[in-house]
């Protein structure tokens, strides 16, 4: 008889009567309650976290910043609430405790009193973080915990950012602020360049003006001290003379009873005497004229000096809104120039003789010149005309002490006049000296003023000037500079289908662990009739194969229409469940076949095995090194990895490779069967009396 036929009269078995046709029923929808329950129960309980109760304590009492109300308590209470991330109960802190404790709530969330003084404190001298207080019982529910942090940690990176834009937002408004402050310094920094630009060129010209003076200055005084010194000669030279007169008329008028006679003896000393008054009076006569010559010249130097020095100080001084800075001592300078040109005036007066002293000394000096040589000429005829000389000796002495008063009054009026050029001098070089350091320094004062404008021109260009949609653009970036562009490669909509590669497989081993619980490994009938090994094999296979494919028809069709469950590659995920239910039933049928009873506690405790180094949950990775050396050895770790990519998407390598190594499987476990049928066809006494059964 053919294995199929073995396998159908196998099946039949389950239609006679009511409890195997209850059996059968129970081998197909046996693996509905690993797969379909599971997954269902489990299938999205992310979008059902707004049922877990969560504890909310908001115990902030609000701050003040800026002369703004901080309530961020309140706030972020409000965001939560509408998040409806858990079911939110806001309780007091004492409740929440509690609560948390006894299982009312599985975790809470605390927001102290100074949470929003700790966030608005980062606009002032000591910035503090605020704090979340998060309270959890791994004993009320671990996973719950698990789910909490990582909520939140989202809220707190919000509220974090949040009050990043916050502060950042005032930062951008003080840029703001300094710039226009530094707009406004720079304006006025041009205005000053431009006012200094001014008094620069006022200081070169008073500079230049004061260069002017101060040569009219020297000048002047140059010829006062000719001046002074020619008047001195004259003053020795006229007291001589009167001193000359006197000695003579004194000597005349003492001896006038005896004159005859010492005429007659001094007729030479008096000609040589006369000749000498003459000679005198000619030379002082002589340097008068060079006063005269000399005297305008100098006064109109004076004034020169006096008017230009007068000129730059309207110019610079007088009717502006900004006076120069020199002012002062343009002023000292106009006044000292001034005071010379009056003594200058005061000598040319003299000189010109308004009051007619000075034709008058000349007339004086030209009498006495004539009358001394008229003397010198008729000296040898004094005793002749001794009445007449007398009288003209007398007429000489008057003369000569005028004329020495008028040139001691000339030489002190001259002197005083020196001093004061000589002082004019001086101070008119100090003037030029300090306005040429003015120049010097203005210059600086400019250059420097222009560098202050430009540098404060430049600062306002690179300090940034941001409107309200730039504030809120860069505040927004600022407050979360990087963001994590999340690309998900064939993303599972939910857990549910996250979880399917690993509950399918685990229902399928147990529907065909069950199965050969009611069915023999190997077929009686096939063994007693002596058929072939493989025939044997193959007839104690089909029958779970069969019932395996119906499974997971059955398995499939649940998940897909009742509970959800999209696959990316339906037709392949079928086919392939096929191969895998065939595999299956291959290994566990050889274990039951090999090792008889103790072969069902090897198929438990190789699901096993398989469940722990699958993968199926975490990455096996972070499983010990136990589970990673099994990983590869095992079907189950295939099945997971193919299952993934058909049912999710992705490449189809780990597919066929999955193919691959069930195929390999299935042939092995078939041919151990085949053995294992083989040594069955000889009776032993272990086989009459086997030391367990099940």
């Amino acid at each position: 008889m053919r294995s199929p036929r073995l396998a159908a009269l196998e099946l039949r078995r389950f239609g006679r009567g009511r409890l195997p046709r209850a059996a059968l029923a129970a081998l197909l929808l046996l693996p509905l309650l690993y797969g379909a329950l599971y997954l269902w129960s489990f299938w999205d309980p992310y979008d059902r976290l707004d049922r877990i109760p969560v504890a909310l304590v908001n115990d902030d009492e609000g701050a003040s910043a800026g002369g703004r109300k901080i309530a961020a308590g309140d706030d972020l209470t409000r965001g939560l609430r509408e998040s409806d991330t858990f079911e939110w109960h806001e309780v007091s802190a004492a409740e929440a405790r509690g609560g948390v404790e006894d299982g009312t709530y599985y975790l809470s969330l605390t927001m102290p009193a100074d949470f929003s003084r700790r966030i608005a404190s980062s606009a002032g001298d000591s910035p503090e973080a605020g704090a979340l207080r998060v309270r959890t019982n791994d004993a009320n529910n671990y996973i719950v915990g698990q789910i909490s942090r990582t909520v939140f940690s989202e809220v707190r990176a919000a509220a974090s950012t949040k009050a990043s834009r916050s502060f950042l937002d005032r930062i951008f408004i003080s840029f703001s602020d300094i710039h226009g402050q530094t707009v406004k310094a720079a304006e006025g920094a041009d205005k000053l360049s431009g006012g200094i630009g001014k008094a620069k060129k006022g200081s070169k010209d008073l500079a230049d003006g004061l260069q002017e003076a101060k040569k009219g200055s020297g000048r002047l005084s140059g010829g006062l001290r000719r001046l002074d010194k020619g008047a001195g000669d004259l003053e020795d030279g006229s007291r001589q003379v009167s001193e000359g007169t006197q000695k003579l008329a004194d000597k005349v008028n003492g001896v006038a009873d005896e004159v005859g006679p010492f005429l007659k003896d001094n007729e030479k000393s008096i000609g040589d005497t006369a000749r000498l008054v003459a000679d005198s009076a000619s030379a002082v006569r002589h340097n008068l004229d060079t006063l005269v010559k000399a005297a305008p010249t100098a006064a109109t130097g004076a004034h020169k000096a006096s008017d230009a020095l007068t000129a730059v100080y309207r110019a610079r001084c007088e009717n502006l809104p900004v006076p120069d800075p020199a002012c002062p001592d343009l002023k000292r300078a106009k006044t000292a120039a001034a005071d010379v040109a009056k003594v200058a005036d005061d000598l040319n007066t003299l000189i010109a003789d308004q009051d007619g002293d000075l034709d008058t000394l000349d007339d004086d000096l030209a009498t006495l010149q004539k009358q001394a040589q008229r003397l010198a000429d008729r000296s040898p005829h004094l005793s002749e005309d001794l009445d007449d000389a007398v009288s003209r000796i007398n007429k000489l002495n008057s003369g000569a002490g005028k004329v020495a008063a008028g040139a001691k009054k000339l030489h002190t009026g001259l002197g005083t006049a020196k001093t004061g050029a000589a002082d004019l001098d001086t101070g008119v070089g100090a003037l030029k000296t300090g306005a040429n350091d003015l120049e010097g320094g203005m210059f600086k004062l400019a250059d420097g003023s222009g560098k202050l404008a430009g540098g404060l021109h430049d600062g306002a260009g690179r300090i940034p000037d941001y409107d309200e949609h730039d504030r809120d653009l860069r505040t927004r970036v600022m407050a979360d500079p990087v963001r994590l562009a999340s690309q998900d490669l064939h993303k599972a909509p939910n857990y549910g289908t996250g979880f399917a590669p690993y509950f399918i497989p685990l229902s399928l081993w147990v529907g065909a662990m069950v199965a050969y619980m009611l069915i023999p490994p190997l077929n009686r009938r096939a063994l007693a009739a002596g058929a072939g090994a493989w025939r044997i094999a193959l007839a104690g296979w089909l029958p779970v194969a069969v019932l395996g494919v119906l499974q997971t028809a059955a398995l499939l069709a649940v998940l897909h229409w009742a509970i959800g469950l999209q696959m990316v590659r339906a037709a392949g995920t079928l086919g392939f469940l096929f191969l895998v239910t065939a595999c299956f039933a291959a290994i566990v049928q050889w274990l039951n076949a090999r090792f008889g009873a103790a072969g069902r506690i090897l198929v438990l405790a190789l699901l096993m095995l398989q469940l722990t180094s699958a993968g199926g949950t975490y990455p096996v990775q972070t499983s010990p090194a136990f589970f990673n050396v099994l990983h590869p050895f095992l079907p189950m770790s295939h099945v997971v990895d193919a299952l993934r990519r058909l049912i999710t998407g992705g490449g189809l390598g780990p597919v066929w490779e999955a193919c691959a190594v069930l195929a390999a499987f299935t042939a092995g476990a078939l041919a151990l069967t085949a053995l294992s049928a083989r040594r069955q066809q000889v009776w032993t006494l272990d086989r009459l009396h086997p030391e367990l059964s099940l």
